[in-house]
């Protein structure tokens, strides 16, 4: 049998984090038994559901990797197959009208909580034969009245629910519109999922969903519940912990892979094994090794996994992430031999794409911005003189490379009996605006000859300085 797994949002907000490693689990699964990965919006709600929410998720996904092989199925576009259900249902008596109001609904609720019972519905229509007029009914499951529900999860292990304590769900409003526990079961039956993977805060509708499949002839799925996300200090994970949408963690520099390699290590292992590369991941990963103890989320040690996705990621892959970065800076380059450099001369340097680019914009224009602090302490009036002769240097070389450069101005800097700091100091303030830069032979190498000179030139005439 294919394994057939769903990753099934509602778009009623951002994906984050927690929806993130929920739909990573999912789509390594179905990779891992070669089987299938289908993406469902469950878009029932219609007044909480966007079409900004949905395309939030839709983009997510993308820029995430997490290629469905089928899909997006739009629940909202599957009410005449709800219908048909529940049709069935009705006929078949696992359904049936109810009729009571809500203000009867609300006077039977209080009488529970007075009598300290939980509040439930107590199945006053379950055997009501006739219509009431002037009143849409909903319609009910008819969940059976007594025995148990064992949900054998695979996180969690056993998990027990009596049938007596779960009342008659109800399965379509009044004008006819299904509910969100109905369409999941209906879905999950017709596209064939052999294993649910979602969080554990749906644990308790699980039983419901399990009772319904049973009435329609179908066994239920595997079910596996995953714990939840905790922020660094045990509570909630909220958007001060970082569950925001997966797209900020684009806009702010990451991988995708990188958040992907830190999603997975929340709540599951392999070995000592950190750093996993896609393929890695899906060859090692199995649901059945989840811990079911919820994870906190640790900004830290995602900025450490993207540094080290940066530094073992082919420069070219590198190229479209860092060009993003730099079009946010309002610049760009198609240079892909500048880019891979740079690439390579700063992904040591930096944790994060957004970094590597606020780092390196002067590569990639002339409008460089000058620091005073480092104009002030590395371009003097006795600096400058230096610069000259550091400027005649270089200009005199036969082959712009880094070795040449390196030799040139180490010559220069044995002649004067300084170390070479000194000059390189002020030539890479001069070129680059700060006083941090890659070594100064490969920046000036990755500029190129022309580039150099003419800034060198622009701090000797005192132009671009703030």
């Amino acid at each position: 049998m294919t394994t057939v797994t769903r990753f099934a949002p509602s778009p009623t907000g951002l994906l984050h984090v927690g929806g993130a490693r929920t739909a990573l689990f999912s789509w390594l699964y179905a990779r891992r038994m070669n089987g299938k990965f289908i993406l469902r919006v469950e878009d029932t709600d219609r007044e909480r559901s966007t079409e900004e929410a949905v395309r939030v998720i839709l983009d997510g996904m993308a820029w995430l990797g997490l290629d469905a092989d089928e899909g997006p199925y739009y629940q909202t576009e599957r009410f005449d197959r709800y219908k048909e259900v529940i049709a069935q249902m009705l006929k078949g008596g696992s359904a049936y009208h109810c009729y009571c109001t809500r203000e009867e609904l609300e006077v039977l609720r209080q009488q529970q909580i007075a009598r300290k019972e939980k509040p439930r519905y107590a199945g006053i229509c379950r055997e009501r034969g006739a219509p009431r007029p002037g009143v849409d009914p909903v319609v009910r499951f008819r969940n059976p009245l007594s025995g148990t529900v064992v949900v054998e999860d695979v996180v969690h292990g056993p998990v027990s629910f009596q049938n007596a304590e779960l009342d008659d769900l109800i399965i379509a409003r009044s004008d006819g519109t299904p509910t969100y526990n109905f369409c999941v079961v209906v879905d999950d039956m017709d596209m064939g999922v052999t294993h649910v993977i979602r969080g554990d805060d749906h644990l308790n509708n699980t039983p419901r969903q399990m009772n319904m499949l049973l009435a329609l002839g179908v066994a239920p799925p595997v079910y596996a519940h995953v714990p939840m996300i905790l922020g660094p200090d045990g509570a909630k994970l909220s958007k001060r912990h970082g569950a925001v949408s997966v797209l900020q963690y684009e806009e702010e520099g990451y991988l995708p892979d990188a958040l992907l390699n830190y999603l997975v290590r929340l709540g599951w292992s392999h070995g000592d094994q950190e750093v996993f590369t896609r393929e890695e991941m899906i060859a090692a990963f199995d649901i059945h090794d989840v811990n079911k103890a919820a994870s906190a989320f640790n900004p830290e040690k995602l900025l450490w996994l993207n540094q080290q996705h940066m530094v073992r990621a082919a420069p070219a892959t590198l190229i479209p992430h860092l060009r993003a970065q730099l079009r946010r800076l309002g610049t760009d380059s198609d240079d892909e031999q500048l880019l891979e450099g740079v690439i390579l001369a700063q992904r040591e340097r930096a944790k994060t794409l957004r970094e590597m680019a606020e780092n390196s914009r002067f590569f990639f224009t002339d409008d460089i911005r000058m620091d005073p602090k480092a104009v002030a302490r590395h371009l003097s009036p006795d600096a400058l003189e230096v610069l000259k002769q550091a400027r005649a240097r270089l200009a005199a070389l036969g082959e712009w490379q880094t070795g040449a450069i390196h030799d040139a101005l180490n010559a220069f800097a044995t002649e004067l009996q300084v170390g070479l700091g000194k000059i390189a100091q002020s030539v890479r303030v001069a070129v680059t605006g700060a006083a941090v830069s890659p070594p100064i032979d490969a920046t000036l190498a990755l500029l190129g000859r022309d580039r150099t000179l003419a800034r060198l030139d622009a701090a000797l005439a005192g132009a671009g300085r703030s």
